[in-house]
């Protein structure tokens, strides 16, 4: 794992990003790196009326995912390994979907004041799934606030993942059919992937089946 400083964990909601990094950092020795989407004031507002408050809900996203890459920014010589639950290229892909566009000409302005130069993860982990398996997630950890997510909104951010990947064929990417895989429940699953890890050459791999990005 030495080739790695940073692995990053990304997919739809649902998907269980949180979960999988928290499982992966403690036998991989890494830094864990989460979002705290708890703190964001505006997120409730968002799901019952996006339009209103998806600028300030973006913003505030902006900003928290900034802070918390802030030391990704500069490396030491000996940085420990971070995995993550997200990535900051995520903030442009939820912004283009939930902006009117005058409201996404200003987000981009604000974004490229205050964003970071960052270099690109070492490695992403995808994790992907057909919709009737992210909304049985989303029920099944219950959390009240996600009950109001609307089946269309979830489907335009899965594609919108796809078409993202799709756009970086030099991203180093490990696909994750989460139909298949539990590692919560299942903790062969977790070992399955680290082993994986252990042998990726890229630049794009699949856990369980072969790649397929655009979709």
């Amino acid at each position: 794992m030495k080739r790695f400083r940073h692995i990053a964990i990304e997919g739809p909601i649902g998907a269980g990003k949180s979960t999988l990094a928290s499982l992966l950092a403690p036998p991989l020795g890494a830094e864990l790196l989460l979002e705290r989407p708890h703190e964001n004031p505006f997120l409730k507002n968002f799901y019952v009326d996006g339009p209103r408050y998806a600028f300030q809900t973006q913003l505030f996203f902006l900003f928290q995912r900034v802070e918390l890459t802030r030391s990704l920014a500069q490396p030491g010589m000996f940085a420990p390994l971070v995995v993550s639950d997200f990535t900051l290229a995520k903030d442009r892909l939820f912004a283009r979907l939930t902006l009117s566009d005058d409201e996404y000409r200003l987000y981009a302005m604000i974004h490229e004041q205050v964003v970071p130069r960052l270099p690109q993860p070492d490695l992403v982990i995808w994790l992907d799934a057909p919709m009737v398996v992210l909304r049985e997630r989303i029920r099944r950890r219950g959390r009240a606030l996600e009950r109001r997510i609307e089946a269309d909104y979830l489907r335009a951010v899965a594609d919108a993942y796809g078409e993202h990947f799709d756009a970086q064929p030099e991203l180093p990417l490990l696909m994750v059919d989460i139909d298949r895989f539990d590692p919560l429940r299942r903790p062969a699953d977790l070992q399955a992937l680290i082993d994986r890890l252990s042998k990726f050459e890229g630049p794009r791999e699949s856990l369980l089946s072969p790649p397929t990005i655009a979709g």
